[in-house]
């Protein structure tokens, strides 16, 4: 029996909407302190829950639940979550259990190094510590990548993308290898941003997405909608401006990631293809 779900009578009748949110994806979504949670993905959330309210004909309150890379997912198919505006990359073996709204942010997968690693391509990490963040899927890629064939690392795992840098700061590992505006931005909200460089060849092209509940048609046209809408008012254009080229709270940093070809397309072209299509011949 197919999965169905109705989060729009659900939230009408409990008047509450929880958005699931991260505590350091970049200036995607994370915190600035307790119990608050800003970024470019939960922007786009708010402007779906501002659509949702007209459509079901109420205000919502709404709730922050924090999520890791581990828990996101079963959290929505669950139900705890209603909204997650994390981090999370849209692919078919995550399309199983929840559903994605149209894309809202593509990107590179590199690594993060110290300036004196030596470490400036894939190549140069044989005999190296690699680590990325538990429940992602980047060593995977990396593992896949035709130029790490004859290439032997060690893996190890942070518990969230804040600690994955720390293991990198602290020289447990040698390379952090992780979406593009995480490591850009964690860099950038470092100690010493100087001291890091982000190297290496595009393992991937992410499409991250919005992640909502399974068999839901109507809650998923709404965030389908909202997507569209704001792409097409360059609304999109100028939040991307506000976040990656413009001061971020709470301490005024750039993370200065103009936006590539790739993102001003999705903005022309709004989709929810995963990652699977972005990596066909």
């Amino acid at each position: 029996m197919a999965q169905t779900s109705d989060t729009l009578g659900k939230l009408k009748a409990s008047g509450v909407v929880t958005m699931g949110v991260r505590e350091a994806s970049g200036v995607l979504s994370y915190s600035t302190g307790v119990g608050q949670y800003i970024g470019y993905q939960i922007d786009i959330c708010r402007r779906i829950i501002a659509n949702i309210e007209t459509a079901i004909g109420r205000k919502l309150e709404t709730k922050f639940q924090l999520v890791t890379s581990q828990n996101r997912i079963p959290l929505v198919a669950n139900g705890t979550v209603d909204l997650e505006c994390g981090s999370t990359t849209n692919n078919l073996a995550r399309q199983a259990s929840v559903a994605f709204v149209n894309t809202t942010f593509v990107e590179p997968v590199r690594m993060l190094v110290k300036v004196n690693s030596g470490i400036n391509s894939i190549a140069d990490l044989n005999g190296k510590t690699v680590v990325t963040t538990t429940g992602g899927t980047t060593v995977q890629l990396l593992r896949k990548n035709k130029k790490a064939e004859n290439i032997q690392f060690t893996d190890v795992f942070g518990k969230d993308h804040a600690d994955s840098f720390l293991l990198l700061e602290n020289g447990r590992a040698d390379a952090f290898a992780m979406d593009n505006s995480l490591i850009a931005g964690l860099r950038a909200r470092s100690k010493s941003p100087e001291a890091y460089k982000i190297v290496g060849e595009s393992m991937s092209t992410e499409p991250i997405a919005i992640v909502i509940a399974k068999g839901d048609p109507a809650f998923k046209k709404i965030a389908d909608d909202t997507v569209v809408q704001m792409s097409r008012s360059g609304e999109m254009t100028k939040l991307y401006e506000k976040w990656f080229m413009q001061p971020t709270p709470p301490a005024n940093v750039v993370i200065g990631l103009p936006m590539s070809d790739e993102m001003k397309t999705l903005i022309a072209n709004p989709n929810d293809k995963p990652v699977e299509e972005y990596q066909k011949p």
